[in-house]
């Protein structure tokens, strides 16, 4: 097994701010340098009065404490803002260069850190709020948890991601998200892989709330959903969307 690797708690710090969105992060960076910037600038009050010396001192520690803090927790929050942007512009080349692809491999050249990527900017362009669990590596469990708004409030979805190019999936895999799906109370899970899986795993997810997607029906997911976005940002797809929509709020005329 390998050794885990040992992270500092401003690593740690800046992994969580991470997982946010960008802009988040700077957020966070503002908010903190305010917060603490407030608490070291304020005077700390001497007294004689008995029993005030304890209080003096912990004024004392929080002052210096905000003091350094309201420069370093900043740096970190942007830190991590700066590297969640990194990591959207990298998972939307990975999608550009999927569905630009001419040849048929390329989601099986990628590494399973970039196919978890890749599956989570999918979710994303289709509206999901993806949270990267990052603990899960290339060994198993569940690497993306899902958020989308349903008609009963928050619907929660589990995604387990395998690049496995040498064999097909089987259904051990599929059971083991299920159970997390029972166990965690989630609406729905899904399996993607780069490959393909075998008949038993497809019989067991049939008529349970388990969503197979194999490598193909992956890069058709990815192009429908490049093809949306493409239609949204034009402005002829716009006006064409919102005009009927104008229409069909007008009343009908009367017939006499």
């Amino acid at each position: 097994m390998a050794r885990r690797k040992k992270t500092s708690a401003a690593g740690d710090l800046m992994d969580l701010v991470a997982m946010l969105p960008w802009w988040a992060g700077v957020l966070l960076a503002l908010m903190s340098y305010l917060l603490l910037h407030n608490v070291a600038s304020q005077q700390v009050s001497a007294t004689a009065q008995p029993g005030a010396l304890g209080a003096m001192l912990t004024q004392t520690l929080g002052k210096t404490l905000a003091s350094l803090g309201q420069y370093i927790l900043p740096l970190i929050c942007l830190g991590g803002a700066g590297v969640s942007a990194w990591r959207r512009k990298t998972r939307q080349n990975l999608v550009t260069d999927v569905v630009q692809s001419k040849a048929g491999d390329a989601i099986n050249a990628m590494s399973w850190g970039e196919f978890e990527m890749l599956v989570g900017e999918g979710f994303r362009l289709q509206g999901y709020q993806v949270m990267e669990t990052g603990g899960a590596g290339a060994g198993g469990g569940v690497d993306l948890v899902l958020m989308k708004h349903g008609e009963h409030g928050g619907e929660k979805f589990l995604v387990q991601c395998k690049q496995w190019r040498a064999f097909k999936v089987g259904v051990g895999i599929v059971r083991e998200l299920y159970g997390v799906m029972a166990a965690t109370g989630a609406t729905g899970g899904f399996v993607v892989i780069s490959g393909r899986f075998t008949d038993e795993a497809v019989s067991f997810a049939s008529g349970r709330n388990v969503t197979l997607i194999d490598g193909p029906k992956l890069h058709a997911l990815l192009r429908q959903a490049m093809a949306a976005v493409d239609r949204s940002s034009s402005p002829a797809a716009t006006v064409a969307t919102v005009q009927p929509s104008v229409a069909s709020s007008q009343a009908p005329s009367c017939p006499s």
